[in-house]
C-alpha cells in the first residue's frame, strides 16, 4: 500500500468499491512541516475552491474523494511546489496530516484522478466561468474596470512546432501559445482564455472577451436607467495597451455602453507645458501621487471625438492616453491607465511562484477545424518583400552619398559615374523584383485553416484542459493570497513584505489538535523569525477564527493560534 498507509481497512475496501471516499480523521500531531498552508483554508473556501464542483465535477468511488484532491491541489499551490512531479520528493504521511488522512495519494494516483477530471473539454472554462461571475459581482465597487491583456507562454518542447510569437520580455519569436486575461484594477484575476493560433488582442476582444462580458458583467437596475437616459453613460470600462488601438473598434465599443481606455498610439506633437496642472491621483493600493496632467478633446481618424489626457514626466516626456469614458475625472482616468502595470505584476509573480507556463501533461490534440492562421506561402513572400525593401532603402542611402559629393575630374571620375550607374541598375532591380513579389502576396490568401496547411508544416495545439483546471486553481489560491495579504498589511509598517511573510507562513510548521467533543480542529503555528511578524500573524489568526470554518466533509471549526499560546 506505500509508506505512510495507516487506514488499511478503508484502503481495502475503496480498492473493492465498498467505500465512496475516506473520511478526515484528525489526529495529534506536532511539528507538521509546511502545515501553514492551512492558515489559508478559510480563503481557499472563500474563494471559491469548492463551489460549482458538485455540478461539474464527480470521482469515482476511491480512497480519495474529490473534496481532498483539490484542497491537496491549492496547498501544492500555495507550498510552490510548482508541478505534480515534484510530490515525489514530499514526505507524504506528513502532507496527510494536513489533509485527515493517512498519506496524500502517489503521483500516478493523483495524475489518473486528473485524468478523469478533465476528461471532459470545456468543463474547466465553465468552472472559470461561474466563479469569475462571482468574484466580478462581489468586487462591491461602482466603477467597474476590467484590464485585458495577453500573456505569451514559450514552449520549448518538440511535440508539435506551434507558432512562433514575439515574446517581450525575451525579445525573441519564440515557439508558443498565448493566454489572453481579464484583471481587475489591483491585477486580481478573473478568467483567461487560451489561443494556441493567436490571433491578437483586437479580434480576441471582439470575439470572446467583450460578448462574455456583456453576457456576465452585472447590469444594476439604477446603471441601466442612467443608460437608457444617457447615450455617454458606459456599462464598464475596459483598458488594454497599444496592440488593441483602433477607432473603429473604440466606436463599437461606444454603441455597446462600453468605454474604452488605451495609450494613444499616434500623439502628435507634445502640448505646451504650461497646459500642464498638479493633480493628487489616488492609485488602486491606496497611495496618493501627484501627476502633472492636461486635457483635450480628440478627434480620431473616423469622426469619432475621445477625451486625450497627458501625463508630463520630469523628463519632459508626454504620455498620452485616450478614453470614450466622458464622466470620469480626467484624474481617475490616469490612474486607471497607469495601474495597468498591476496586471503585467500578476504575470511576473504567477510565473515566478506559481509555475504559471509550466506544462500540466505532456500530449498534443488536432486544432479545431474553423481555426485559421497566417498562410506560411504568404509569410515567405512578405518576408521577401521587408527584405528587399531594406535593401533598396541601403542603396539608395549610398546612391545618395555619391549625390553629395561631386565627380571628380580625374580618370577617377569614371569609376565615380560607374558605381552611380551600378546602384541604379540594382535600385531598379529591387523595385521591379518588389513588384512581383507583391503581385503574387496580393493572390495568396493570407490566411489558411491549419488543416489546409502542408504537412510539414501543420501542427497541433497542447492539450488545454488540464492546463486550464490546474491554473484556475492556482487563480483561487492567488487570490487567497491576496486576501490574507490584505488582512497582514493591516498590521506591518512594511506593506510590500506582506506576500513574503506569507511564503514564510506556508513554510513553518504546524500543530494539530483534534477536539471531537468541541467539534474543533485547533492549528498551533510555529514562531515566526521576528515579534513584529508573530504580531501580525496573530492579527490574521484573529480574523481567520471570526469566520468559523469548518474543514470540508468533517464538522470541526478551524481554530487557529500561535506558539505556546493556550490551545482553546
Amino acid at each position: 500500500m506505500g509508506y505512510a498507509t495507516t487506514r488499511p481497512a478503508e484502503r481495502v475496501a475503496a480498492s473493492i468499491g465498498g467505500l465512496a471516499s475516506a473520511p478526515p480523521q484528525f489526529e495529534t500531531a506536532c511539528d507538521v512541516p509546511k502545515g501553514g498552508v492551512l492558515l489559508a483554508l478559510p480563503a481557499l473556501l472563500a474563494a471559491g475552491l469548492l463551489r460549482h464542483t458538485q455540478p461539474l465535477y464527480k470521482l469515482p468511488d476511491g480512497f480519495y474523494g474529490i473534496a481532498s484532491i483539490f484542497v491537496l491541489l491549492a496547498s501544492m499551490a500555495l507550498a510552490r511546489i510548482q508541478s505534480i512531479e515534484q510530490l515525489r520528493y514530499v514526505p507524504p504521511g506528513e502532507w496527510g496530516n494536513l489533509l485527515g488522512l493517512d498519506r496524500i495519494p502517489e503521483v500516478r494516483t493523483l495524475r489518473k484522478k486528473l485524468e478523469i477530471l478533465c476528461e471532459q473539454v470545456g468543463r474547466a472554462w465553465r468552472w472559470n466561468s461561474e466563479l469569475a461571475k462571482e468574484w466580478i459581482a462581489g468586487q462591491g465597487v461602482s466603477e467597474m474596470i476590467f484590464y485585458v491583456d495577453g500573456h505569451v507562454r514559450v514552449y520549448s518542447g518538440d511535440l508539435t512546432p506551434l507558432p512562433r510569437h514575439y515574446v517581450a520580455r525575451e525579445k525573441l519569436c519564440l515557439r508558443s501559445t498565448t493566454d489572453y486575461w481579464i484583471n481587475a484594477m489591483d491585477g486580481q484575476p478573473f478568467l483567461f482564455v487560451n489561443k494556441e493560433v493567436d490571433p491578437g488582442l483586437l479580434a480576441t476582444l471582439r470575439r470572446d472577451l467583450v460578448p462574455w462580458l456583456e453576457l456576465n458583467a452585472p447590469l444594476s437596475q439604477e446603471l441601466h436607467t442612467r443608460m437608457e437616459a444617457d447615450p455617454l453613460q458606459h456599462r464598464f470600462t475596459l483598458v488594454f495597451d497599444r496592440e488593441a488601438y483602433s477607432p473603429e473598434f473604440f466606436a463599437e465599443m461606444k454603441q455597446l455602453h462600453i468605454a474604452t481606455l488605451t495609450y494613444h498610439k499616434f500623439p502628435g506633437e507634445k502640448w505646451p507645458e504650461g497646459e500642464f496642472t498638479g493633480c493628487n491621483v489616488p492609485l488602486a493600493g491606496g497611495e496618493v501621487v501627484t501627476m502633472k496632467l492636461a486635457e483635450r478633446g480628440t478627434l480620431l481618424s473616423n469622426r469619432l471625438w475621445v477625451r486625450e489626457v497627458r501625463k508630463l514626466s520630469d523628463g519632459g516626456h508626454q504620455t498620452s492616453i485616450l478614453s470614450t469614458n466622458y464622466r470620469a475625472d480626467y484624474a481617475v482616468l490616469a490612474a486607471s491607465m497607469f495601474a495597468r502595470w498591476s496586471q503585467e505584476n500578476f504575470f511576473k509573480y504567477m510565473r515566478q511562484h506559481y509555475g504559471l507556463d509550466r506544462l500540466v501533461e505532456y500530449g498534443t490534440e488536432p486544432v479545431p477545424d474553423p481555426i485559421q492562421t497566417v498562410n506560411p506561402a504568404w509569410r515567405r513572400l512578405d518576408s521577401q518583400i521587408r527584405s528587399h525593401a531594406e535593401k533598396r532603402r541601403r542603396q539608395l542611402a549610398m546612391f545618395g552619398s555619391l549625390d553629395m559629393h561631386p565627380a571628380p575630374v580625374d580618370s577617377e571620375g569614371s569609376g565615380h559615374q560607374l558605381k552611380k550607374a551600378q546602384l541604379r541598375e540594382e535600385i531598379e532591380n529591387l523595385d521591379r523584383d518588389s513588384e512581383q513579389l507583391k503581385l503574387q502576396r496580393k493572390l495568396t490568401s493570407h490566411h489558411v485553416a491549419v488543416k489546409d496547411l502542408p504537412e510539414s508544416e501543420r501542427f497541433s495545439r497542447l492539450l488545454t484542459e488540464r492546463k486550464h483546471f490546474v491554473d484556475t486553481i492556482k487563480l483561487i489560491a492567488y487570490r487567497a493570497e491576496t486576501a490574507m495579504a490584505t488582512l497582514l498589511r493591516e498590521k506591518l509598517n512594511r506593506t510590500d513584505d506582506a506576500r513574503a511573510l506569507l511564503r514564510q507562513i506556508y513554510d513553518t510548521e504546524v500543530d494539530l489538535f483534534p477536539d471531537l467533543n468541541a467539534n474543533t480542529l485547533t492549528v498551533r503555528l510555529h514562531h515566526l523569525t521576528q515579534a513584529a511578524h508573530d504580531n501580525a500573524v496573530r492579527h490574521l489568526c484573529d480574523q481567520l477564527n471570526a469566520t468559523e470554518t469548518v474543514f470540508p466533509d468533517t464538522n470541526l471549526k478551524l481554530v487557529f493560534v500561535l506558539g505556546a499560546e493556550q490551545i482553546p
